[in-house]
């Protein structure tokens, strides 16, 4: 399974952007998928997941309210949409797949990963 994320960029506070990532090879349908983020001199932390089907979505306190994750079985994308953005949710943001039917918020519990994109929030 390979993921990649893209769509990153510089946006000002109080705006919008949406991330995506790109999954190939075993059934999209199959895993629950995520988006963490890591700020510079920070550890990784969640930010939300999404069911196999996308009924179910988890969201940290951090975020809730102003993102959305979706995904797309279809076209084997998985979606961060952003409103409202801050300085401080400028990180690198990483998607991840876990072959499981709970949306954990564990990062340990996920066994792919993408290789993250740039979101850089200006005051």
């Amino acid at each position: 399974v390979q993921l990649q994320a893209f769509g990153g960029g510089l946006v000002q506070a109080g705006g919008s952007l949406r991330i995506s990532c790109a999954v190939s090879g075993r059934t999209f349908s199959d895993y629950v998928l995520a988006w963490f983020r890591q700020a510079p001199g920070k550890e990784r932390e969640f930010v939300g997941a999404i069911s196999r089907s996308g009924s179910t979505s988890s969201y940290a306190d951090s975020v809730k309210g102003r993102f959305t994750i979706s995904r797309d079985n279809a076209k084997k994308t998985l979606f961060l949409m952003m409103a409202r953005l801050k300085p401080e949710d400028t990180a690198l943001y990483y998607c991840a797949a876990d072959v499981d039917i709970v949306v954990n918020r564990d990062s340990r519990k996920y066994d792919y990963w993408g290789q993250g994109t740039l979101v850089t929030v200006s005051s």
